[in-house]
């Protein structure tokens, strides 16, 4: 099979994408290609004929604009919370975060801590208005008193510019698991999951997308803590025994368990911690899961859900990262060559799939890769879909047609959006490879941060946002965040290969995010033009929608 089968397979798909191939040169060698896992293939396929299944069921129920995008606004609070939780347990969550564990750890745990306190403000400041308000996208609420076109364009670009870099970090993180788990070629695995991705979102739309997240949460949560319960049983249990051996072997000792590298510049943490927490609550693919509901109330309990799975799931990887410290780090069979404290066998993002070796043999571990992998796959859906209904019904629907566009042109035109989003997260996680996961999803946070939550929260609260304000808010915001992260170290330096940073931090949004409010209030406060006072007058109308849900958008029929 490996001998005839795999080579044509990769013939018939890099003949797809000749550029692209040289893109990745050299990189594609920096790792060694692993063995074929039967027991991983074998899983890995029964999870896709099952999504595949899920896929074909929901076709026959997506006939409408509401039922790709929302699925028709009839899942339940539990399933909708299941779901956002497997929205934001990503690759890089279960691969990047256990890795930061183990190389960084308790920093790694303040990382985590920063990503979760941004469920708090989107539960009470955020969800029964974004449902009573919005229908399809975000947009929806930001547009809602200004001019439909401009902010619209506006709020498509964003959130465009954020499913880009999040892509980034789920297609680098599906390559080298494939690459790991079934000797193929990094460029390969990635055409794997985006056509596969193509396959979810093209033909099963938001119904399709939410129950692969709800079916993949599920196997996360049983396959995470079914590691982590076997890996700490090896310490019987006793967490101070765990710390107190892992620090005898790790190399920063009894730093450990201290605030170390992400904590020595104040500046940079403080930035990391704004852009995670605030970046939450501008995320499209999140913001856009509580359209899905029925109302206002089971989006409340949506979030009160997914906090509770996100919290339960953090705290495992945690665990996972120390167990891997004795379990993984201190054996040579995981290590090129044999060499301890050496380059970790497929990559340092690896760490989780190792343990899962070490604890469960390949059993185990072809299931952590089935489910990491799904996860992959139900991420990047959730991502295509955001970015799709950005460039169908943001731009295409409401600003080129003025909302005189029909159902089926709109479905089409997101169809055709989703195949090109396809072919640029495969181009993104070529030229990418070489990132750590967790860190370019922080700055997906960090650009989500700045460009789309300013503007989200003051057309929610403020009444004197304007159009204008808003424009200026939301672009700046963009644009200086984008600018910031390509002046760092982290692009200017280690993927540009420039000689110094321009920028000297590596998280934008303790600058960008308050240049987007500041201009957003003071061009809203200067803006004296008549159509301003309209705005400004309409808030009350949003105001009363906002909160009793009066004209809101309804669950479709089925």
């Amino acid at each position: 099979m490996k001998a005839n089968v795999l080579p044509r397979l990769a013939m018939g798909l890099l003949a797809l994408s000749v550029a692209a191939t040289a893109v990745a040169g050299d990189a594609i060698a920096q790792t060694e290609k692993q063995s074929l896992n039967l027991h991983a293939i074998g899983m890995f396929f029964v999870f896709v004929l099952m999504t595949l299944g899920i896929t074909y069921w929901a076709a026959s129920r997506t006939k409408s604009t509401a039922d790709f995008y929302t699925a028709g606004g009839g899942i339940t609070g539990w399933q909708n919370g299941l779901a956002i939780a497997g929205d934001y347990m990503s690759a890089a969550t279960l691969l990047g975060l256990t890795a930061m564990m183990y190389t960084q750890g308790v920093d790694a745990y303040i990382y985590m801590i920063a990503f979760f306190v941004g469920w708090p403000i989107i539960l009470f400041l955020m969800a029964e208005r974004l449902r009573n308000l919005g229908k399809f996208t975000f947009a929806d609420i930001t547009a809602y008193r200004l001019d439909q076109g401009k902010v619209r364009t506006m709020a498509a670009v964003s959130s465009l510019t954020v499913v880009c870099f999040y892509l980034v970090a789920q297609m680098v993180g599906a390559g080298q698991l494939i690459k790991l788990l079934f000797g193929l070629d990094y460029v390969v695995a990635l055409f794997v999951v985006g056509a596969l991705m193509m396959v979810y979102v093209t033909f099963g739309g938001m119904v399709a997308t939410t129950w692969v997240q709800i079916i993949k949460a599920c196997m996360l949560l049983i396959g995470g803590t079914a590691v982590m319960l076997l890996a700490f049983s090896q310490f019987g249990f006793s967490f101070d025994e765990l710390t107190t051996r892992a620090m005898e072997v790790h190399k920063l000792g009894d730093k450990l368990l201290a605030p170390g590298s992400l904590l020595a510049d104040p500046v940079t943490a403080i930035s990391l911690g704004l852009g995670l927490m605030f970046g939450t609550a501008g995320l499209p693919h999140i913001l856009m899961r509580f359209f899905t509901v029925t109302d206002a109330k089971e989006a409340r309990k949506s979030v009160l859900y997914a906090s509770g799975i996100v919290a339960y799931f953090f705290n495992v990887i945690a665990l996972m990262g120390l167990c891997a410290i004795l379990i993984v780090g201190t054996n040579p069979q995981f290590f090129e060559g044999g060499e301890i404290g050496g380059k970790v066998i497929g990559g340092g993002n690896m760490i989780a799939m190792h343990l899962a070796n070490a604890v469960g043999g390949n059993l185990l571990l072809g299931f952590l890769s089935a489910v990491a992998f799904a996860t992959i796959l139900a991420v990047v859906a959730g991502l295509a879909l955001a970015g799709a209904s950005a460039i169908s019904h943001d731009i295409y629907s409401r600003v080129i047609m003025k909302g005189k566009a029909s159902e089926t042109t709109e479905l089409k035109v997101s169809k055709f959006a989703t195949i090109g989003l396809g072919i640029v997260a495969v181009l993104l996680g070529i030229a990418f490879e070489k990132m750590n996961i967790a860190f370019m999803v922080a700055l997906a946070f960090g650009v989500a941060a700045s460009a789309n939550f300013p503007v989200l929260i003051l057309s929610m609260y403020w009444k004197g946002l304007t159009t204008r304000g808003a424009l200026w808010g939301g672009y700046s915001g963009l644009v200086s965040a984008v600018m910031f992260v390509v002046l760092s170290k982290s692009v200017w330096v280690d993927v540009l290969h420039n000689a110094e940073a321009i920028f000297p931090y590596t998280q934008p949004a303790l600058f960008s995010m308050p240049i987007a409010f500041l201009l957003a209030i003071i061009v809203s406060k200067l803006d004296t033009s008549a159509a301003a006072k309209k705005e400004i007058e309409a808030f009350e109308d949003q105001y009363v929608r906002a909160q009793t849900g009066v004209g809101a958008a309804t669950a479709a029929a089925h």
